[in-house]
């Protein structure tokens, strides 16, 4: 289904030759950064070498140009036609990190670029441009002409790629002259099928090493392959390499090519955790890609405030069902890749229609809102929800799978990942901090745990609800009233409650929180002389959630029972955490409002 898809998105692309994408490169064909042109005139006289790269903020970038397919290059010598690195092109022994390269082996790969020229048809070596370059290359002074050039150092340190182009012939290099290309388009079809496309389901050549894919995440930089059999023990029934999943030659050039324009894509890829994740709908530029780059990518780091307003806009498009009102309902594509040595592993994959995922979105910008401070500038995207559930809020130390689980789980309408929650719970109490980002995680994962497994418990709310009455919820609300009480009292101290009672508050509260209280009205009795109307709403803020904690009053004649549970389970200590957190948004509001008053 996977690679179905993809055939359909390069044919779909080709058809349409969306002038703002341009169009894919045509089977047999790819796109290539080629930094240095070699000017030639008829003669082969070398006119010039062009550099092609122009500036990119702090790099320099090469033009792509459209080349024949390369050949899939591991420890051999293989030849591109009429393109390739240095070594190859002109023979040139390069230094790479001061490692210089075996003469025996660049002689082999200059004397592998000849022969593939000399192999041509003797009609294609009378072209004026493959004339050309076969002479400049036969010419015995074609290294000191090169040698004499202001890019030979360059050449040899860094061994960049290399073609050719006719002196009058500015528009296409020698390799996109007509002739070099049908013929080159004639041999790619000539071969008779020998075996049953698994994509087409029609007759076809069956391609025995499918191109590789590139521009995955910390894969080899050669590429890596999504279709291989490199080993005995995953062959079957005496065939080899891709005859045990036999794909037709044009549907393998068609997803490579597609797979590899989306890698490339700053529109359709993004990062989650390992994966590099790709993502299409059936038409162009469809609304739902512009949602899903807001809710799952990372903020840009040239203009965050920007990229932040435009995030929050999407946001609210999503929740109110603007963005999609007169877009057409097609299906949507996702795809997780992440590296496995020569290979590509499927993290996940998910197809949908629009209207679905929509509601999706919806419910999991929902799940995830809560009350933030006014310096907070957008929801927080799947990036920052993940980087804030592990040490030092490194990208490396996102656990692989998390990731994927998470966006599986948005996608699906399923669970968040226990992992998630256990990973944000694991952070706000090792680090006793409890940021927007954590909050919103613990609260979501809280709420749709709720509904999918009905349990009991009160849906938690964006901001502080007075009518939640359970234990571990008041817990937390309370811990931020004490310990905004000595905060008011002591000032500035170098350890707060918070400091000290954090973990123990939330594994015994029973026998902590008495201690807390007990500490609170010391004080309070301080704060007493200057502000005794602040001491009194501090004193009913404590006595509200205490009274609230019981379950029912205390009758006379009967025993009264404790407030405070002996424990807190995980899920409650997750509430516990986004009690306090409520409270603290409050708290900070409250504080907002007097320090304005004249």
């Amino acid at each position: 289904m996977i690679l179905q898809s993809l055939v359909r998105l390069y044919e779909r692309r080709v058809a349409a030759a969306n002038a703002d994408d341009g169009a894919p490169a045509p089977v047999g064909f790819e796109y290539k950064a080629i930094p240095f042109v070699i000017v030639l005139n008829a003669d082969g006289a070398l006119i010039s070498l062009n550099d092609t790269r122009r500036s990119d903020g702090k790099k320099r970038v090469a033009a792509s140009e459209l080349v024949p397919a390369g050949v899939k290059k591991t420890s051999g010598v293989a030849a591109n036609l009429l393109w390739d690195t240095a070594e190859y092109v002109l023979g040139l022994e390069t230094q790479l990190k001061n490692k210089l390269a075996k003469p025996e082996r660049i002689h082999e790969q200059h004397a592998a670029f000849l022969a593939r020229l000399n192999e041509l048809p003797e009609g294609l070596r009378a072209d004026p441009g493959v004339s050309a370059v076969l002479k400049f290359l036969l010419a015995p002074d074609t290294l000191d002409r090169v040698r004499a050039l202001p890019e030979w150092e360059e050449l040899r340190t860094t061994n960049p790629l290399m073609s050719f182009r006719l002196q009058n012939d500015q528009e296409s290099l020698v390799c996109q002259r007509l002739v070099v290309r049908q013929w080159w388009q004639a041999q790619n079809s000539a071969d008779e099928a020998d075996g049953l496309c698994l994509v087409t389901g029609k007759p076809a050549v069956i391609e025995r090493l499918h191109p590789a894919i590139k521009g995955v995440w910390g894969a080899q930089s050669s590429g890596a392959n999504l279709v291989s059999f490199n080993l005995d023990a995953f062959e079957s029934y005496g065939k080899q390499q891709g005859a045990n999943a036999p794909i037709g030659r044009d549907a393998a050039a068609k997803y490579t090519t597609a797979l590899n324009d989306l890698l490339r894509s700053a529109h359709n890829r993004i990062q989650v955790g390992d994966a590099s994740t790709v993502y299409w709908a059936d038409e162009d530029r469809h609304p739902i890609e512009t949602a899903f780059a807001a809710l799952f990518g990372a903020y840009k780091k040239d203009d965050p405030t920007r990229d932040a307003d435009y995030v929050k806009n999407v946001y609210e498009s999503i929740r109110t069902g603007q963005l999609l009102k007169n877009a057409p309902d097609t299906r949507f594509f996702v795809l997780g890749l992440a590296p496995n040595a020569a290979r590509l592993s499927v993290r996940f994959w998910h197809m949908a229609m629009v209207s679905e995922l929509s509601a999706r979105f919806a419910e999991h910008i929902d799940d995830m809102d809560i009350v933030r401070p006014p310096f907070e500038l957008a929801e927080a995207s799947l990036f920052r929800l993940l980087t804030a559930c592990v040490p030092q809020r490194k990208a490396d130390n996102i656990p692989p799978n998390l990731g994927g689980d998470v966006l599986r789980a948005v996608l699906e309408g399923r669970n968040y990942p226990a992992m998630l929650f256990a990973a944000a719970l694991r952070r706000c109490c090792a680090e006793r901090t409890v940021d927007y980002p954590r909050a919103a995680i613990l609260k979501a994962h809280l709420n749709r745990s709720k509904r999918i497994q009905k349990l009991g418990r009160p849906e938690l709310q964006v901001s502080l609800d007075p009518d939640n009455d359970t234990p571990a919820y008041l817990l937390g609300q309370l811990f931020m009233i004490l310990e905004q009480i000595q905060r008011e009292a002591m000032g500035d101290i170098n350890r707060t409650i918070r400091d000290t009672y954090w973990s123990a508050a939330m594994a015994e509260p029973q026998r902590t929180f008495p201690h807390l209280i007990d500490l609170s009205g010391k004080h309070l009795k301080k704060m007493s002389r200057d502000k005794p109307g602040r001491v009194e709403n501090l004193r009913k803020l404590v006595g509200d959630r205490v009274a609230r904690l019981y379950r029912k009053p205390p009758t006379p004649d009967s025993a009264t029972p404790p407030p405070f549970p002996k424990a807190l389970a995980s899920d409650e200590q997750g509430l516990f955490i986004v009690g306090y957190y409520h409270q603290r948004q409050s708290e900070s509001t409250y504080k907002s409002s007097v320090s304005k008053q004249p």
